[in-house]
């Protein structure tokens, strides 16, 4: 089991306080986009057996969207932070180049 800290209510509980919301950081393709833009938007998605970057939300409290660095294997959480920052924080990404160093 999880344990997950909201960044927007500091409250601290078991994943199934939260829902997850599949992959953070797509870009939605604007209004002039082809099929396949469009396609590939919906449809597309990583999936690694690794880090990776989701979207979650406090769905048992107070609501607000948030991403989450999280390793799919391990299950670590390597931390969470507002859904509206564009890339991961500098210090998220130093403490998961720290724990996957070879």
């Amino acid at each position: 089991m999880l344990l997950i800290q909201c960044p927007a209510c500091g409250v601290e509980a078991e994943e199934t306080e939260f829902a997850a919301g599949g992959e953070a950081h797509i870009v939605r393709p604007g209004p002039g986009c082809t099929d396949a833009e469009w396609a590939s938007y919906l449809f597309d998605r990583k999936n690694p057996r690794g880090v990776h970057y989701e979207r979650w939300r406090h769905a048992f409290g107070c609501g607000k969207w948030f991403h989450m660095a999280r390793h799919t294997h391990t299950l670590e959480v390597f931390g969470v932070y507002a859904a509206d920052v564009l890339d991961p924080p500098q210090e998220i990404k130093d403490r998961i180049a720290e724990r996957t160093a070879p």
